[in-house]
């Protein structure tokens, strides 16, 4: 049975009127306020409360006191153990989640009912409607304008130990290991030699607990060995092959060795790092890990936040919020997440007219897919042409914003002929009697064609636009509001903990890092 008690209970006595004046006003004025106000109000209780009978059965703790208490835990990177002690003792949660009774009932939450309503939130993705629901609260209550907002990445580490080659071929070995000896002795017995257990479970663990680097390869080479023999004796037998463990010894080997021939003449070797996937296992403890060659393994996530100008003259007294965010393992692109990102904020009503983004995301599809949504998006090229300094090249030419076609050369001289071919290429032909007394011939990228020909795609074309925009002073004024998503990322990392988290998967992953930034979200609307 769920248990939902009213927002404001009819009392004759304050239950916090023994408080002074000035304890009284760091409350009004402090996060603990806007919580109780805004924060306990909008919470979604009724999502969770589906999972409860409404009369029968076993009363639950009160729902939105449990949902509160799952947003504050992220949001000041709390242990169980110490959230537990904040809920029984603290006053500014006392007064932000509303609780005027003094009785355990109220004010004691054990550690296994923060665990179990935790997996009902991650299990029924309430993390993200949580974010949307409040952050939208705070973006109405508090007329924050989104008009102009930046997006970008930062890296984060789930609680995974970094693992080189050889340890995570050890380690995905051990634990098969250590599951047959619990679960199968009898079949590890029978089919695994005594020397290959030993050297991966005994006391020592073998060879491999002090390895030479002068003798790292020969180790590698002998674990890849035995991930394969194990694969093999066990491929043919149902139980085992069913056993997660056993799918993580055949996506090792997979990803990271190559397997020549069958049976008797069969040989492993081991794959060049460059050929191994950036989606392969990183630690058997965290299957969904992804590896950047930027950044090193684990996840990272997606940012988006309200800007405003008027902040450098001290002139706005709006807090930036982040509106949108993902949580995607590490080797996802960039560029996949702008999409998702302006969709999910205009059925929100916060979407950006005009959006900042580094290179990463400033692909051409991007630009275009943003301007058909009506978002302006502001992002460098990726990339600069290699001729660009050394010749001139269509950057360099004057072109028909509309039509696309070139109307004078560097030189300032005209076409001789136009051509438009398949799909929107152009061909522009010039004189090759005035191309070879141009003082340009030598370095202009027209002036060294056979043919004097500059030939360009719909797409280049764009491309060369959006470079000699970069180069305006109208760009620069704008671009340089991007560069403040990176402060707010560091201190989400220092002041939240975001950097290395808690937990390990996925799942676990988005539901921290959700309710972390709607954490964020709720201190930077307080200090308003």
């Amino acid at each position: 049975m769920h248990r939902i008690d009213p927002l404001r209970p009819d009392l004759l006595i304050d239950p916090f009127d023994f408080l002074g004046p000035k304890r009284m006003e760091l409350l009004e004025t402090g996060w603990p306020a806007l919580f109780r106000h805004t924060i306990l109000e909008e919470i979604p209780v009724a999502e969770i409360k589906q999972g409860f009978h409404e009369r029968m059965g076993r009363p639950t703790k009160e729902l939105r006191t449990l949902l509160g208490v799952l947003i504050l835990q992220p949001m000041f990177d709390l242990t169980d153990d110490e959230t537990v002690h904040q809920l029984a003792f603290n006053l500014e949660w006392h007064f932000a989640l509303g609780l005027f009774r003094e009785d355990d009932d109220t004010k004691y939450l054990c550690e296994r009912t923060l665990r179990t309503y935790r997996a009902r939130v991650m299990d029924r993705q309430l993390d993200g409607l949580l974010f949307r629901t409040l952050t939208d609260a705070l973006l109405d209550q508090l007329k924050i304008p989104t008009q102009k907002q930046r997006l970008d990445s930062t890296h984060l580490r789930s609680d995974m130990r970094r693992l080189s080659r050889l340890e995570l071929f050890r380690k995905t070995i051990e634990k098969f290991l250590r599951i047959m000896q619990r679960e199968h002795a009898r079949l590890l017995r029978k089919f695994v030699a005594d020397d290959l257990v030993e050297r991966y479970l005994g006391e020592e663990k073998g060879y491999f607990a002090q390895v030479k680097p002068s003798a790292a390869q020969t180790a590698l080479e002998q674990a890849a060995k035995d991930l394969w023999g194990l694969v093999e004796t066990f491929r043919a037998h149902p139980k085992i092959r069913r056993m997660g463990i056993f799918g993580l010894l055949q996506r090792v080997l997979d990803e990271q060795c190559n397997v020549i021939d069958n049976g008797a003449e069969a040989k492993v070797e081991i794959k060049d790092p460059k050929e191994v996937a950036s989606d392969s296992l990183q630690n058997p403890s965290d299957l969904d890990a992804g590896y950047s060659g930027h950044k090193g393994e684990g996840y990272q996530v997606q940012l988006m936040e309200t800007y405003q100008e008027e902040e450098a003259e001290g002139e706005s007294t709006k807090p930036n919020l982040i509106t949108y965010l993902d949580v995607e393992p590490a080797h996802c692109p960039d560029s996949a997440a702008l999409p998702a990102a302006i969709q999910e904020t205009q059925e929100r009503g916060c979407a950006p007219e005009e959006l900042l983004a580094d290179a990463a995301y400033g692909s051409d599809d991007n630009v275009r897919q943003a301007a058909e949504a009506g978002v302006d998006l502001i992002a460098p090229t990726l990339g600069k042409p290699k001729s660009k300094e050394a010749m001139l090249i269509l950057d360099d030419f004057t072109v028909d914003d509309n039509t696309g076609e070139v109307t004078a050369c560097p030189a300032g001289e005209t076409p001789r002929a136009i051509h438009v071919g398949k799909d929107g290429a152009l061909t522009i032909g010039f004189d090759p009697a005035v191309c070879a007394g141009c003082d340009h011939r030598d370095y202009c990228r027209v002036g060294l064609d056979n043919e004097c020909k500059l030939e360009y795609t719909p797409k280049q074309f764009r491309l060369a636009q959006r470079r000699v925009a970069e180069e305006s002073e109208e760009f620069r004024r704008k671009y340089r509001w991007r560069s403040g998503i990176e402060a707010v990322n560091a201190k989400l990392k220092r002041m939240m903990g975001m950097g290395r988290l808690r937990v390990r998967g996925l799942e676990r992953v988005r539901l921290a890092v959700t309710l972390k930034v709607l954490g964020w979200n709720i201190l930077q609307a307080a200090r308003a």
